[in-house]
């Protein structure tokens, strides 16, 4: 619940050491997903490029 006290898993770690050992691993989901979106950006400029403006294009 939100307003429950936080139960800790390993008693003698505070709440700062806690939140410090899970910064240190890094942002590695917000990085994947970022570089999904982006390869998926990049893969719908290529569809629309090669399926509308090259057709149009040739003579």
């Amino acid at each position: 619940m939100i307003n429950s006290s936080s139960q800790q898993s390993r008693p003698g770690v505070s709440e700062d050491e806690a939140v410090e050992a899970i910064v240190r691993e890094g942002p590695g989901g917000a990085v994947a997903v970022a570089g999904v979106a982006t390869a998926i950006v990049i893969a719908l400029w290529f569809a629309f490029y090669l399926l509308v403006f090259l057709p149009r294009s040739a003579p």
